[in-house]
């Protein structure tokens, strides 16, 4: 199924290739995601493409600075970044869909990343 979504001013669009629903997000409890309701879809980098708004992407990096937090320096809006925890992927955040899909949403403990991180590539 494709997705489409941005960010709330329009300058950054993307598309993407995900599973059929539900489409598998993770609620993740740490600092950022838990202040700004980040929601998080994971697509395999070659699944997804930046459609505009490549210049008016602005990073912030904090902690071990792995992760890219990518965010329009227009509205302030993250909709998808490069997470720390799947470095294949990027994480597209389903509050900035174009068109809501259904989600299996599954909790990441994100407040503490070292066991919640290790829980996820057990399951992988």
């Amino acid at each position: 199924m494709k997705i489409h979504g941005g960010c709330h001013c329009g300058a950054v669009r993307f598309e993407a290739e995900v599973g059929n629903a539900p489409v598998p997000a993770l609620d993740c409890n740490c600092s950022v995601c838990r202040m700004t309701g980040f929601l998080h879809v994971m697509v395999p980098h070659e699944q997804f493409e930046l459609l505009t708004g490549r210049d008016a992407l602005t990073s912030y990096r904090f902690g071990t600075g792995a992760a890219a937090h990518l965010f329009c320096r227009h509205c302030g809006v993250k909709s998808f970044y490069q997470p720390r925890s799947h470095p294949d992927d990027w994480s597209i955040n389903a509050n900035c869909l174009d068109v809501p899909v259904v989600l299996a949403i599954e909790p990441f403990d994100g407040a503490n990343w070292k066991q919640a991180k290790a829980n996820l590539d057990v399951q992988e």
